[in-house]
């Protein structure tokens, strides 16, 4: 089979390659894969640094493929066969008291398809059949650009404990993860404000932008008085981060869901805990996050963007130009 096969770091040692054609084991699905998308977390491992360096090389990168159940192996039902589905890349080992209640996000065991294991840019992948969630309805591409991302939008909203009519700023409101968030926040019934480096023209009716500038000066765009009883921070600039924080209100909740742009978090301690305000970092979702986000995917409550489009010839120049491709989910059509 074809496969985006990473045999040295860096973009030149990536190259399509013909491999064997996997068989699932015990507890796993073969899936015929149609689409898989192009994410941050390639980049790491292309790099092989950060959450990226746990990768052994050779390495089939993809970490969100969809397509079909072809066969499956033992413990699976036959019955599966067929099945349309797309897979979240976290596996959570099922043994931990984490997984045990339901909160695989926060499994300390968990391993992650494209990095741990070879993933989904190619024509066919094998994964734990849990990870492989029912897609009817959706369309493979729309489903890869559903899974990675706003189930952890879920998660974040579900920690920061959102509801109708909180006063939510979302920060890196551009992004997909942001876009994703400010749908989903006005689905809820938050009173949305977005922060954005740049002008938002496609922000949903009833949210308020806030344009930073290219210095992320959110303090300079917020009005005198401007508290907030939730931040939802999808930047990665902890710069931005910390801005976000001195702007919630009493009790206030702040939610971060990356960290790529830089690391370095200031903040006012003693003005943080007096204000009882709570931090909480997010890094992927639980298995029943994942089946909401899709949910209201297929409800319309939330819809995907699809920003550009490679075949899985030119994947390599799929990753070369991620960074600068237009908002929206990047994808890899390999059928």
């Amino acid at each position: 089979m074809r496969a985006a096969l990473l045999q040295a770091h860096g973009l030149d040692g990536l190259d399509v390659a013909h491999v064997d054609v996997p068989e699932p084991g015990a507890g796993e699905v073969l899936i015929r894969v149609e689409s898989v998308g192009v994410n941050q977390l390639d980049l790491n491992v292309i790099a092989g640094h950060g959450p990226g360096a746990a990768a052994k090389l050779p390495r089939v990168l993809g970490i969100d493929p969809a397509g079909v159940i072809v066969a499956v192996g033992d413990g699976v039902s036959e019955q599966r066969v067929g099945e349309m589905v797309v897979v979240k890349p976290n596996i959570p080992c099922g043994r931990c008291d984490a997984c045990a209640e339901g909160r695989e996000s926060t499994c300390p065991a968990q391993r992650v398809v494209g990095v741990h294991r070879d993933g989904g840019a190619a024509e066919f992948v094998v994964v734990p059949a849990e990870v492989a969630f029912e897609r009817a309805g959706l369309p493979a591409e729309i489903a890869t650009a559903t899974v990675h991302s706003l189930p952890i939008v879920v998660n974040a909203f579900d920690a920061a404990a959102v509801r109708a009519g909180d006063r939510l700023l979302v920060t890196g409101a551009g992004g997909v993860l942001g876009r994703a968030a400010l749908e989903y926040a006005v689905h809820l019934g938050a009173d949305v404000t977005a922060a954005t480096r740049h002008p938002l023209d496609d922000a949903p009716d009833g949210v308020r932008v806030l344009v930073t500038g290219p210095d992320a000066d959110l303090a300079g765009a917020l009005a005198p008085g401007d508290r907030f009883d939730a931040v939802v921070d999808v930047s990665g600039s902890a710069a931005l981060l910390g801005q976000a924080i001195a702007a919630l209100g009493w009790g206030g909740r702040a939610v971060f869901c990356a960290a790529s742009v830089d690391t370095r978090l200031t903040i006012d301690a003693r003005e943080f805990y007096l204000s009882r305000k709570r931090l909480i970092g997010v890094a992927s979702a639980d298995l029943d996050q994942v089946r909401r986000a899709l949910d209201l995917v297929r409800d319309g409550a939330v819809r995907p963007r699809i920003g550009a489009r490679y075949p899985l010839e030119d994947v390599r120049r799929a990753y070369r130009e991620f960074p600068t491709t237009t908002p929206g989910k990047v994808i890899i059509d390999v059928r």
